[in-house]
């Protein structure tokens, strides 16, 4: 008899307290009250992610547009010198060798045109080879190739540009934090039907 009072008491005080008795089923919560009362869940608001996302591609194309733009972009700027050491001197080369070109090509022409009026207009150091026209060709000639190899020079700085930006941007996309975890464990190899050691390489 003591006891069934006891029993009594605990579910009046039980019933007596207006507790909420919390159902979850796939991440849906309902409340239910004592009085059989359905309460409906508040809506969960989903949060938008507005990390922009980084894009190797543009700094891929700055870089071929301007040389140094696509490091700038990658905040690479220690590397700017570099690109505009090598392509300023390349470029350099190259101007220096179309004057050099230029100026031969135009004493050639003086030279063989059998009219002495206008040799004043050869320049040095084409002036005392005149009457060897030959010499003067074949130095015109000399030139032209390093008009091609700078130009050629020049397009591969421009390309190692581009492809240094393009490398340094797609790493920007790879977790290259020191989250990493390294553990060694004793495994079971299924193939070699044998116990061993394995390197494990885990990364958060």
């Amino acid at each position: 008899m003591f006891v069934n009072s006891r029993i009594i008491l605990l579910l009046l005080i039980c019933f007596s307290c207006n507790t909420n008795i919390i159902a979850q089923k796939n991440n849906d919560t309902i409340a239910i009250t004592t009085s059989g009362k359905v309460v409906s869940p508040k809506p969960v608001k989903h949060v938008k992610d507005t990390t922009v996302k980084y894009n190797p591609n543009k700094a891929v194309i700055r870089s071929a547009l301007v040389p140094g733009w696509g490091q700038i972009t990658n905040k690479k700027y220690w590397k700017l010198p570099i690109v505009y050491g090598a392509l300023g001197v390349t470029t350099g080369i190259l101007v220096h060798n179309i004057k050099q070109y230029k100026a031969a090509k135009k004493a050639y022409a003086l030279a063989v045109d059998d009219d002495p009026t206008n040799d004043s207009q050869i320049e040095q150091p084409y002036y005392s080879v005149k009457d060897q026209p030959e010499r003067i060709r074949t130095f015109r000639n000399q030139v032209r190739q390093n008009v091609d190899y700078s130009v050629l020079f020049l397009l591969i700085f421009w390309g190692l540009n581009v492809a240094d930006a393009a490398v340094d941007a797609h790493l920007k996309t790879f977790d290259v934090s020191d989250n990493l975890g390294l553990q060694i464990k004793p495994g079971f190899s299924p193939m070699a039907n044998t116990n061993g050691i394995s390197l494990i390489l885990s990364i958060r």
